[in-house]
């Protein structure tokens, strides 16, 4: 299937690592240009070397500064935007009961604020084009609020509603916004929860992995590229009808539909 993605520009944010950098290249793949966005920015700009055209560019989203030096890096490079994919860290693992004001306004910066910042000046550009792909990089958690991560299940559940309502507000333009929703992809942040579930629990992390595996129905953890080539799906043109929607990438680890 041609994704009709050649020589459009995608900025993939936090793709230095994760899931992140498993889309940035299933979208080089498919030929289009990538701008490889994290902190460090050497790290980034050896990743994009490392790709057939793309551009590595240092930012942190949550700095007000930071959309516009990855926006202008962007066009700076190719001339325009076409996708955007919006990802980022996840807060720590926390219980409901345990966060704090402080924190659980961090989380809606890094999740939601940050999110809408980049796609403000990005957003105009497509619909004058009349072509345009939105999709955030979310969690099973938007489906299913999952135990010990408030603050992730918080500020991921509150990027899906101004999705969606942005969705319906710019479909008419031909520009789609869709979330994809990852299980247990074996990614160094699942590495880290399994970790910490692990001294919560007092068990081996072997052990707590072992479990998380048998509790999916594929009964393994997806590989980054199993999940890169569903994102390059929902971002190319055959996709075009596709919006306002969150497909879940689990290995159908949630079991409602």
């Amino acid at each position: 299937m041609d994704l009709g993605l050649d020589g459009r520009t995608a900025i993939v944010c936090a793709s230095t690592g994760g899931l992140g950098r498993a889309v940035a290249e299933a979208l080089a793949a498919e030929g289009a240009n990538i701008v490889v966005t994290g902190r460090r920015g050497d790290l980034a700009r050896e990743i994009a070397a490392g790709l057939p055209r793309a551009v590595g560019v240092a930012a942190d989203l949550t700095d007000p500064a930071g959309p516009a030096t990855v926006t202008d890096a962007a066009v700076a490079a190719f001339g325009q935007v076409d996708v955007l994919v919006l990802n980022g860290p996840g807060p720590r693992p926390a219980r409901a009961d345990e966060i704090g004001d402080e924190e659980l306004a961090a989380a809606m910066d890094t999740l939601l604020v940050a999110h809408q910042r980049l796609i403000k000046p990005i957003l105009p550009g497509m619909r004058n084009r009349g072509w345009g792909r939105i999709l955030a990089i979310g969690s099973s958690g938007v489906a299913a609020p999952l135990p010990d991560l408030a603050l992730s299940n918080a500020g991921r559940a509150a990027l899906a509603a101004y999705l969606k309502t942005l969705a319906a507000e710019v479909a008419g333009d031909g520009v789609t916004v869709n979330l994809l929703l990852p299980g247990r992809i074996a990614t160094e942040r699942v590495g880290q929860l399994d970790a910490a579930r692990a001294r919560k629990v007092g068990r081996p992390v072997e052990e707590v992995a072992a479990r998380s595996r048998a509790s999916i129905p594929a009964g393994r953890y997806g590989a980054p590229a199993e999940f890169g080539a569903v994102a390059a799906f929902l971002c190319g043109g055959p996709a075009s009808y596709v919006t306002g929607t969150a497909v879940r990438c689990d290995g159908g680890l949630v079991r409602n539909l």
